[in-house]
């Protein structure tokens, strides 16, 4: 039995999903159309090359049998290589190993729908795929079970799909063979996706598609990119934020080997040699004098000062229930707290790169990004084309975490190749990532809460103060008078039942440049309610995990994820020297619960396990959600202890992982992921575990040591790790 597929608006329907359907002389193309954006184009043979393929199918089936799939996610680790194709391949009837898969291009029909742009980020590529991939197998196949039947005089609803095959009684033909009478076929008028009963591969742990090119190292990231005749680019830019260059002299770097060119680019002076360490070299010996630009006189501490200045302002209403500041007056028992964040740098284990080749039909530019149509913006800035001469070619990403999000690394490439007329690639130095990152912003966030004279919470206040990102990397999407959303996430959402509940946001820019970081805002606002909820239990002389329980009646999945890991980590009955913490959160669709486990031995820390919690909706790939949960926790265990970038006078101050600490590989605690099963719509998986992991040991800590910690991260409170 099927089932049509229904979206949070109604019915999706063929009519609204799939506006047209392309024909090409060689195979079948599935179009998408997205309302509001471009028709789909005509796509060219199935047998060119992928790069030549027109940029509005996310299938096509060729005579030849073979199945390609378009996919308009990035590749970053979390599996969007291997989960997106396996919903086509559910609705095909063929394993998802038979699917080979394409990165799509820039074009208004990849435009991810949850957040308005093509690229990929938010922990969306699942919840935004999970209804539009499958309608788009079931088209392919609807299609081409009408041309078979056709063929055959048969009934349609007579005629099965599989292992690549159209079947009905003892006939069979294979998809190649019926490619282009489907694409000849009208649009079909009733086209249904499985139902759940029926799935063969959705939901169940299937080997990564993407794992045998990363062993043997055919996968290609940008770092990997090799074009003929192509030279190498070493940049040098401020050492000051927002800097610019004041002059330079290059003749030194000129005489060194291999060197071809020094060129000033729009954000800094380049070097172009025959091998990048030639050209990092030349860069090291440039005579650059620089322009401060207007980040020389901020430092840490006046980004502090000035959030703790902007708190006495007023704030944007998040969410209001009750009156909190007649029960905060009405009540004597209060507990008040401020929690402050650092700035964060996404670390990628590949460093920013570009490569770009200027080519008769345009710009061809080959980069790790999360957002295809952001990158061809910037190139065509900078080679002075029109968009539609830009050609951005996606590879694997070494990493993400938000910070490919961005594409300043970009223009230097263009500008680069453009002057030398042959394939450039500009390959940032790990010290280039981390002095010019988009950091995650700081954050000073201040709660109140008040009792009544029963012991029970009457009153929550929360204020947050923060910048904004969205208004930097998109000004003007968010409406004036309105905070952020990506400033307010997992507070928006309090959980707990409280009569009187009062949560504002006041926007405070620090003049540094902030980007989306791993779970964004859910980090910093996590650490602060579930810190605050741990010392209103403590207030209240109760246990952390009863406490939540008692206000958790109405939230039955946040019940279930909090009893299912206090529950699995014998919450209550640590081994003996050892010491518990917990933290809730949901975002993005997925309800986590964490407790951390550590000991102290003096000052030393140790975090010995972690047990998670997740009930993420249905899944598509249950090991790929446990090696994102497990991915996630060791990130935001690294950020908890460790992460901070300090700046002075416009200078980040940390420069590598000498300076920036990472988490290693003898100090990753046991981890211990418990995955719900649920009916609901598909959560995701990207991002929200991070969240959780600083709150959860900064709780554990305090049942160590009765003291709270109330800013991060841990090593700069006093521990050692």
């Amino acid at each position: 039995m099927t089932t049509s597929i229904r979206s949070m608006q109604g019915e999706l329907t063929r009519r609204g999903f799939l506006k047209t359907s392309a024909t090409a002389a060689s195979g079948l193309v599935i179009a998408c159309y997205i309302p509001g954006c471009s028709k789909p184009e005509q796509a060219l043979e199935s047998s060119g090359p992928p790069k030549l393929v027109k940029a509005n199918a996310f299938l096509q089936i060729g005579t030849d049998g073979s199945i390609t799939m378009f996919c308009d996610k990035s590749e970053m680790g979390q599996g969007v290589y291997t989960a997106l194709p396996t919903l086509i391949a559910e609705e095909l009837g063929v394993a998802p190993t038979e699917i080979k898969v394409e990165f799509a291009p820039p074009g208004s029909e990849y435009v991810n729908k949850m957040l308005g742009a093509q690229m990929t980020g938010g922990s969306t590529s699942v919840r935004e795929a999970w209804d539009k991939l499958r309608m788009a197998g079931a088209e392919a196949r609807t299609r081409l079970i009408a041309a078979a039947a056709k063929e055959w005089s048969a009934p349609p609803q007579s005629c099965t799909v599989a292992d690549g095959y159209v079947v009905f009684t003892s006939r069979r033909k294979s998809f190649g063979e019926l490619a282009e009478a489907a694409a000849a076929m009208p649009a079909p008028e009733n086209v249904h996706v499985k139902a759940v009963s029926e799935f063969k591969y959705v939901g169940k742990s299937l080997p990564r598609l993407d794992t045998p090119s990363k062993v043997d190292g055919s996968a290609q990231f940008g770092i990997d990119m090799r074009l003929p005749g192509m030279l190498y680019a070493a940049l040098a830019q401020p050492p000051e934020l927002g800097g610019s260059v004041k002059s330079f002299n290059a003749d030194q770097a000129k005489a060194m080997p291999g060197v071809r060119e020094v060129l000033q680019t729009s954000s800094g002076v380049a070097v172009v040699a025959d091998s990048w360490w030639q050209a990092k070299q030349a860069r090291d010996a440039l005579d650059i004098q620089w322009n401060p630009g207007s980040t020389a006189k901020i430092s840490n501490a006046s980004i502090y000062a000035g959030l703790k200045s902007a708190a006495s302002g007023k704030g944007l209403e998040v969410r209001k229930q009750g009156d909190a500041d007649a029960g905060w007056k009405a009540n004597s028992r209060r507990v008040e707290a401020t929690y402050e964040l650092p700035m964060l740098a996404h670390a990628t284990m590949e460093p920013q790169n570009c490569t770009v080749e200027f080519r008769e039909d345009g710009c061809h530019v080959y980069a790790p990004t999360q957002a295809q149509q952001r990158v061809q913006a910037f190139a065509a800035t900078a080679a002075g084309l029109p968009p539609e001469q830009v050609f951005v070619h996606t590879t694997f990403l070494g990493g993400g975490f938000g910070r490919r999000l961005e594409a300043d690394f970009v223009p230097a490439a263009v500008e680069c190749a453009k002057a030398m007329n042959k394939p450039v690639k500009v390959l940032w130095t790990r010290e280039d990532d981390t002095t010019h990152d988009k950091y995650r912003p700081p954050a000073r966030n201040t709660l109140a809460g008040a009792f009544d004279a029963n012991g029970k919470l009457d009153t929550v206040k929360v204020r947050l103060v923060a910048p904004s990102i969205t208004e930097r990397w998109a000004p003007g999407v968010v409406p004036a008078g309105t905070p952020d959303p990506f400033s307010i996430e997992a507070v928006h959402n309090f959980p707990y039942d409280v009569p009187n509940l009062h949560i504002d946001y006041v926007r405070h820019e620090i003049g540094l440049e902030v980007g989306y970081w791993r779970s964004v805002s859910h980090a910093l606002n996590c650490f602060t309610v579930e810190s605050f909820m741990d010392e209103l239990a403590a207030e209240g002389r109760l246990d952390p995990v009863d406490f939540r329980r008692s206000l958790l009646g109405k939230e039955p999945r946040w019940l279930a994820v909090l009893d299912a890991a206090t529950r699995k980590a014998n919450w209550g009955n640590p081994p003996a020297g050892r010491f518990q913490g917990v933290a809730l959160m949901s975002g993005y669709d997925t309800y986590l619960a964490q407790v951390a486990e550590i000991s102290l031995e003096g000052n030393k820390l140790k975090v010995h396990r972690i047990v998670c919690a997740i009930d993420c909706g249905r899944m598509v790939n249950p090991s790929i959600v446990q090696a994102q949960a497990e991915g996630s926790i060791i990130f935001g265990l690294t950020a908890a202890l460790f992460g901070e970038i300090n700046v002075v006078g416009g200078k980040v101050q940390e420069q590598n992982f000498d300076t920036y600490r990472l988490l290693r590989i003898n100090e990753v605690p046991l981890i211990e992921v418990h995955l719900l099963n649920s009916d609901e719509k598909p959560g995701g998986m990207g991002e929200p575990a991070t969240a959780l992991v600083a709150p959860a040991v900064c709780n554990a800590i305090y049942a160590a040591t009765r003291k709270r910690l109330r800013r991060l991260p841990i090593v700069k409170q006093g521990f050692v790790v």
